[in-house]
C-alpha cells in the first residue's frame, strides 16, 4: 500500500480506516467487545492518590500495564510521560497500526481533545515542590511536560511521525468536538488524511473538584437515566481514528471500520455545571449533525448518550432526544456506556464514538447498566441490557460544562 499525502482531495466522504483504543473495558476492539457484551461494571477503588478524605472512593480505571510498549522512547523517557501521555501514546499507536499506516505521513492533523490533559504533572510538582529547598524548587524538567500538547509532541515522537497537532479542550465535549474537527478539514478538502480523538486520565484534582461539586454517586456504581439516580463516576480513557477520504483510502487499499457522516456542535450558555432543562443546545446538535450528513432522526437507530447519571443531565438529555426525534423517539435504541466504566472526560466523546463503531461492527447494543427504575422522562428504547440489533446509523452526544455541546454520526461501511 502506497503512502496517503496529507493534503487535499476532492472527496467529500470521510471514512474511519484505524481506531485505538484502551479503557476500563479493555485496551483493543476484541476487549471492549467482550466486555460490553458481558454487561458488567468496571469500578474499583481508586489508589493513585489519597481518598481518605472524599466521600467516594472508586473510579473507572485502565491497567497500565495493558498499553503496548511498540514505541521508541526510551525508559527514562516514559517514566516522565504521565499516565494520560501512556493511553493517548497506546491508543495513537494501535489506531495506526490498525490503519495498516507503516508510514505517517508528514504534517498529517494530530487533533488531540482533552479535558484535564497532563494536570496530574502538575499536582506532581505541587507535591514535590513543597518538600523541596528553596533553591531546587525551579527545575524546569517538572513542569516541562505540563503543557496539554506537550504529551501529544512526546506521542508522535515515541511512534515516528511528525504531525500539526491541535488541542481542543471544550470539557466534556472535547474528544467529539477533535474528531468532529478532522472530519470538517477531511471533509471541505483541506487534508485527505488525520489523526483524532481524546483522551484524560484519572486526576486528583478533577476527582476532588467532582467531589466537592457533590456530582458523584455515593454508592460509586452511576446509574444514568434511572429514576433515582444520584450522580456520575469519574473513568479514563483514551480512543484515536484514523480519518480517510474516499480518494486516500482506495488509493492505498484501506478498509473502512465506518463513515463520519455527520457533526454538530452547539452551545447553550444556560450555567456552568447546569445543561438548559429543555436540552436546547442538544437538540441544536443533534438536528446539525442530521443536516450535515443529510439525515433523518428516522434513520438513527442507536445513541450512545451522554448519560452522566446526574439528575439535571439525564433528564436534559431525554428531553432534547425526544423533541429531536418527535414520534420516532420511541424507536431509538438508547444507553449509556458511563454506567461501566465512568466519565472520562476528555476522552469520554472519542471512547462513545468508538464504542459506537464497535456496535455497528458486531451488530449489537450495549447497555445502560444498573437501571432499577427508568425515568419517566425516558420516551425512548432504554436499553439496560445487551442486545443484537440490525444496526446502520448511529449518534453519539457529548455535554461539556459551560453548555458545550457536540454529536457525532456514524454510519456502517457499505
Amino acid at each position: 500500500m502506497s503512502s496517503p499525502s496529507a493534503e487535499a482531495s476532492s472527496s467529500n466522504r470521510v471514512f474511519i480506516t484505524g481506531m485505538g483504543m484502551i479503557s476500563p473495558l479493555g485496551h483493543d476492539r476484541e476487549t471492549h467487545i467482550k466486555s460490553l457484551k458481558e454487561g458488567k461494571n468496571h469500578f474499583s477503588e481508586v489508589k493513585l492518590f489519597d481518598c481518605s478524605r472524599q466521600r467516594v472512593k472508586t473510579a473507572g480505571m485502565i491497567n497500565l500495564d495493558d498499553c503496548s510498549d511498540h514505541h521508541q522512547l526510551s525508559e527514562k523517557e516514559m517514566k516522565r510521560l504521565d499516565r494520560g501521555g501512556k493511553i493517548l501514546m497506546h491508543a495513537t499507536g494501535e489506531a495506526l497500526r490498525d490503519a495498516g499506516l507503516s508510514e505517517v505521513p508528514e504534517g498529517i492533523p494530530f487533533v488531540v481533545g482533552t479535558s484535564a490533559g497532563a494536570m496530574p504533572l502538575g499536582e506532581h510538582y505541587y507535591r514535590q515542590a513543597n518538600t523541596l529547598p528553596l533553591n531546587r524548587r525551579g527545575q524546569f524538567s517538572r513542569v516541562e511536560h505540563y503543557q496539554p500538547q506537550r504529551s501529544a509532541a512526546t506521542v508522535q515522537r515515541g511512534l515516528g511521525f511528525r504531525g500539526h497537532t491541535q488541542i481542543i479542550s471544550n470539557a466534556c465535549a472535547s474528544g467529539a468536538n477533535a474528531i468532529g474537527h478532522a472530519y470538517q478539514l477531511i471533509k471541505s478538502g483541506k487534508k485527505q488524511i488525520a489523526l483524532a480523538g481524546g483522551y484524560d486520565a484519572l486526576s486528583e484534582m478533577v476527582f476532588t473538584g467532582f467531589g466537592s461539586l457533590q456530582a458523584l454517586c455515593q454508592s460509586g456504581i452511576p446509574r444514568p437515566f434511572d429514576a433515582d439516580r444520584d450522580g456520575l463516576a469519574i473513568g479514563e480513557a483514551a480512543a484515536m481514528m484514523v480519518l480517510e477520504s474516499e480518494e486516500s483510502m482506495l488509493a492505498r487499499g484501506a478498509t473502512p471500520i465506518a463513515e463520519v457522516c455527520g457533526y454538530g456542535m452547539a452551545t447553550d450558555l444556560h450555567h456552568l455545571t447546569q445543561p438548559h432543562p429543555e436540552g436546547n443546545a442538544a437538540i441544536s446538535s443533534m438536528g446539525q449533525a442530521c443536516r450535515d450528513g443529510n439525515i433523518q432522526p428516522s434513520e438513527i437507530q442507536y445513541i450512545n448518550s451522554h448519560g452522566t447519571g446526574t439528575p439535571l443531565n439525564d433528564v436534559a438529555e431525554a428531553n432534547a432526544i425526544c423533541h429531536w426525534a418527535g414520534d420516532h423517539a420511541k424507536n431509538i435504541m438508547v444507553s449509556s456506556t458511563k454506567s461501566a466504566m465512568g466519565h472520562s472526560l476528555g476522552g469520554a466523546g472519542a471512547i462513545e464514538s468508538a464504542i459506537c463503531l464497535l456496535a455497528l461492527e458486531s451488530q449489537s447494543v450495549p447497555a445502560s447498566l444498573n437501571i432499577r427504575t427508568p425515568d419517566p422522562a425516558c420516551k425512548f428504547d432504554l436499553v439496560t441490557e445487551p442486545r443484537e440489533a440490525k444496526l446502520d446509523t448511529v449518534l453519539t452526544n457529548s455535554f461539556g460544562f459551560g453548555g458545550c455541546n457536540a454529536t457525532l454520526i456514524f454510519r456502517r461501511k457499505t
